[in-house]
């Protein structure tokens, strides 16, 4: 007989989706152009030309949607919020239409049962913002947190789970240093600035969240790779090292109370300019919960270093790659856990994103079978698990995705959805991974 892994009985189960990515409905009720609008329009920039004008058609299909993870048996859903959609001019006028979407959404939510847990900034800046000066400009930050006010004013009397902003290093890195991302500019000197204005634009967003919503748990949502050296060079720790620093302490540190990491800022030759008096408090306000977005470790070696002056062991990739390219290595969630908790103590954990694309087969008799991907959350899963038996409080796990979606850069051809969706029709249809899913929400239990 299998053992089950129990998880506590206040933990979350959940699914996440993003705005743009699902939506649709991009130039309907008054939405304003966002950067990805732009980008996704602009050749070249998407693979095959996709854009988001239809994704998944979320924006009419809500309640359906709304059911469908009803039927999963899930409690909780984290979703963002599309800022164009509310202010179409990044700020001033209020679009009553839009906010009201997001009203009646957290509405039907409720009524079903399952919380709320909306992120504010899921990458679809207002492209009016964007021509002003984009996240380089400080006024961005001081824009989006009006944005939080306003949409914390009307959906804070049911919402007490808020999200300020998700990714901060793809949005610097993809968006502004290497330009794979909207807005597509690939100017690797305004990356600092970048991700200061967006770490300001979260500290001053939760103070506006909680001047609103004085019962709220506000966080923010990184991406984090375990970074492990090649070997025990000396080379190749301390080039892991500074990889960690970049992607991960950059962001983690600034939000614990600490400074930018020193090693990094002499690396990029900032010089602060950015920093303004009593930013670095900004960034550290309060928050009740850190979001964690895992997907892969990264294996890091030294340029300088050969294979040959390398001691062993080394550190191998596993056998697995998603269709993403990324390495299935579920111990890394682990390691992960741990080591913030160790080295940070944040008061609560929540795994906002983790997932996985694969190349799967189409429909068949009304399911879709996925077995690559049941293996993935499972061994995800147990890790968790794992993690909150050392005493890493863990609070919830969010599947990425509910829907398969638009993939960012690659359009419609990376589906990482639990739910297949047809493009052409818009056909919702489960596969394996959700109804395996939904076994384990509704047990609490992982086999």
């Amino acid at each position: 007989m299998s053992t089950r892994a129990r998880f506590p009985d206040d933990f979350w189960w959940g699914v996440a989706t993003a705005a743009f990515q699902i939506e649709g409905a991009t130039t309907e009720d008054g939405r304003g152009e966002s950067i990805w609008d732009r980008f996704s329009h602009t050749p070249g920039r998407v693979l095959g030309g996709d854009t988001g004008d239809v994704a998944c058609d979320h924006y009419h299909r809500w309640r359906n949607d709304v059911a469908l993870m009803a039927e999963l048996g899930v409690g909780a859903y984290r979703f963002s919020i599309a800022w164009p959609r509310v202010l179409p001019e990044g700020r001033g006028g209020i679009n009553s239409q839009g906010l009201g979407f997001y009203d009646r959404l957290v509405d039907a939510l409720l009524e079903a049962g399952i919380r709320p847990f909306p992120t504010l900034y899921h990458w679809d800046l207002p492209q009016v913002l964007e021509e002003a000066g984009g996240w380089p400009a400080r006024a961005t930050a001081e824009a989006f947190a009006e944005y939080a006010s306003v949409v914390a004013s009307r959906l804070g009397d049911r919402v007490t789970d808020w999200f300020t902003i998700n990714e901060p290093w793809v949005v610097t890195q993809l968006g502004y240093v290497l330009g794979l991302h909207a807005p597509g500019r690939a100017e690797p000197a305004v990356g600092p600035a970048v991700a200061h204005h967006l770490l300001v634009a979260h500290g001053l967003a939760v103070e506006r969240i909680r001047a609103e919503c004085p019962r709220a748990r506000v966080g923010i949502v990184l991406n984090l790779d375990p970074m492990e050296p090649r070997s025990l060079h000396p080379a190749d720790v301390a080039e892991a090292r500074l990889h960690d620093a970049s992607m991960n302490r950059w962001y983690l540190d600034p939000i614990s109370g600490r400074d930018y990491p020193e090693e990094v800022t002499e690396l990029l030759e900032w010089d602060r300019r950015e920093v303004h008096p009593g930013d670095m408090e900004i960034i550290a306000a309060p928050t009740d919960r850190l979001g964690v977005n895992y997907y892969r470790r990264q294996v890091v070696a030294a340029a300088s270093v050969t294979d040959e002056q390398r001691p062993l062991p080394w550190t191998q990739a596993g056998p697995r790659f998603t269709e993403m390219g990324w390495e299935v290595y579920p111990p890394g969630l682990y390691d992960l856990l741990r080591r913030l908790h160790c080295d940070y103590g944040f008061a609560e954990y929540l795994i906002t994103e983790n997932g996985a694309a694969f190349p799967d087969p189409a429909p068949v008799g009304g399911r879709v079978s996925d077995p690559e991907r049941v293996a993935y959350l499972r061994a995800h899963l147990l890790a968790i698990h794992r993690a909150i038996g050392d005493g890493v409080p863990v609070g919830g796990y969010f599947v990425w995705s509910l829907l398969d979606n638009f993939e960012w850069a690659f359009g419609y051809s990376k589906r990482f959805g639990i739910v297949h969706v047809d493009f052409a029709n818009q056909a919702r249809t489960w596969k394996d991974s959700a109804a395996w899913y939904r076994d384990v929400a509704t047990n609490g239990s992982v086999s």
